[in-house]
């Protein structure tokens, strides 16, 4: 079975349908289900199966909405001419009825016939567009009142593009202002476009165990100035950038977008590969044009992941030119952010937030635009019995369990490695229940059979087997840069 077959003749059967050619949308409509349904009965995977009817029942759907307008069309078409003009030539005795052109089938939607006046005779006479249109549109500008045949052939052919106008009023897309790209490169808008993560990430403080230091600077540095405006000006004006500095897989992005979440801006999510390009000049374009969009979709947290890989320390040998210049371009602009902060209101504020595992190859200019400088450390041991708690919230564990117990043997994870932990442990008791099984049996398993609990065993199998991540010597080496670069 020919799959793009499937798919050309499912688009033909939409494009006539919303052209108002019915009768060749129905035909199209009918042979694309038919072969759906042959291409499911030779399928062996119940998932793809599955998926496949699915597709079939969402056409189908449509085959019946289109039939339904063909049958409303069909309504008009079954009214006399003579009953319909009965009442209009006793009102206008003067004036005759004129029978339009006959249309051709293919343009054939509406047959309701009218009585047009002299003037819109003539003009049809002398427009080729009017005849081509036929009786959908037998008006003039003067007649006051609507057509009830090109109201219909209007509802007709829109009929997909209300549907849509009214799905994006319900997801409040249709609100979001966009950004006039005008002057830039299209492409380059675009690919910046797609790094908006979300203007609503839906990760908040809750979700996030421990790092109570790291979240209070954060509600200072760029939540509270939203909600005192008043307060944060002249020299209590918002901070202009933060690092967040601490081991791999310690909550650096989730707290940058709990950020984004609390108030209420747009999230960008920036790394070397968005602000890289191969052609010269452009990656300076692409940061430039970064804080312009930042500015237009205020207020806006721009996050720089790994910060160390886009503006590392300058002047050392290995250093490219094009490197350099865009280390120059992110640092001005940074600088034209902080000064545009100084008069504006918080409603336009742009915060620079930045992570990194290697603070020490940071530049030292970048280093003192990002004005505080926090620590991530790894969670204590409230902060893992949190993060096991909300790992596990999902599953049913045993009784048995003691999470306080199980979180003074992981002393040492980060958040990322209990993350890890949680996951195999859940997974245990699916591996004991399917071991020695036929593929054909475990296909067969319901998903009660596998709701099993997590146990005490299931935690000490795991970590056996699971290990920290983060060394005594890398925390020593985030101390001690702590102590002589950071600012709390």
């Amino acid at each position: 079975m020919n799959l793009a077959e499937i798919c050309d003749n499912a688009k033909k059967g939409r494009e006539y349908a919303l052209l108002g050619n019915y009768e060749s949308s129905v035909v199209y409509y009918q042979g694309v289900i038919q072969q759906i349904h042959k291409h499911c009965q030779s399928l062996r995977d119940p998932a793809l199966k599955a998926k496949w009817h699915q597709v079939r029942q969402e056409l189908a759907e449509e085959y019946e909405q289109v039939k339904g307008i063909m049958g409303t069309l069909e309504s008009f078409r079954s009214e006399k001419p003579a009953d319909v003009l009965a009442p209009q030539w006793e009102e206008r005795p003067e004036d005759p009825a004129v029978w339009p052109p006959p249309t051709p089938a293919e343009h054939r939607c509406v047959c309701v016939l009218k009585r047009p006046n002299s003037a819109v005779k003539q003009q049809r006479k002398d427009s080729p567009s009017l005849q081509h249109r036929g009786a959908a549109g037998p008006g003039g500008r003067g007649q006051a009142n609507s057509k009830p045949d090109r109201q219909a052939s209007r509802d007709a052919r829109g009929t997909k593009a209300k549907d849509d106008k009214g799905k994006k009023d319900m997801s409040g897309d249709a609100e979001q202002k966009k950004f006039d790209g005008t002057g830039h490169d299209s492409d380059l808008v675009d690919s910046l476009e797609r790094d908006i993560v979300s203007r609503n990430p839906n990760v908040h403080w809750d979700d996030i165990a421990d790092l109570e230091d790291a979240k209070k600077l954060l509600r200072e540095a760029v939540v509270l100035p939203m909600w005192m405006p008043d307060f944060f000006k002249g020299i209590r004006r918002p901070w202009k950038g933060v690092l967040m500095v601490g081991p791999p897989g310690t909550g650096k992005t989730m707290l940058a977008k709990a950020v984004a979440t609390e108030c209420g801006t747009t999230f960008f999510n920036v790394s070397s590969s968005t602000l890289t390009s191969k052609y010269r000049g452009e990656s300076e374009k692409l940061v430039r044009l970064l804080f312009e969009m930042a500015r237009f979709y205020a207020p806006t947290t721009i996050f720089i992941d790994e910060v160390d890989s886009i503006c590392g320390r300058r002047g050392t040998s290995d250093e490219h030119e094009a490197s350099r210049r865009v280390k120059s371009e992110l640092l001005v602009q940074m600088d034209g952010v902080g000064g545009a902060l100084d008069n504006d209101d918080p409603s336009k504020m742009v915060m620079v937030l930045a992570a990194t595992n290697f603070p020490w190859d940071i530049d030292e200019a970048l280093r003192r635009r990002l004005e505080k400088r926090i620590y991530i450390p790894l969670p204590s041991a409230v902060g893992r019995v949190e993060l096991l708690k909300i790992n596990l919230r999902e599953v049913d564990v045993a009784a048995d369990v003691d999470l306080g117990l199980i979180a003074e043997k992981i002393e040492g994870y980060s958040g990322a490695d209990i993350t890890n932990v949680c996951r195999d442990a859940s997974m245990m008791a699916m591996r004991r229940r399917i071991q020695g099984l036929s593929p054909e049996e475990i296909r067969a398993l319901s998903k009660d059979e596998l709701q099993m609990p997590v146990t005490r065993e299931d935690f000490t199998l795991t970590l056996k087997k699971i290990s920290k991540s983060v060394s005594t010597a890398d925390l020593e080496k985030y101390e001690a840069w702590m102590a002589e670069f950071g600012s709390v």
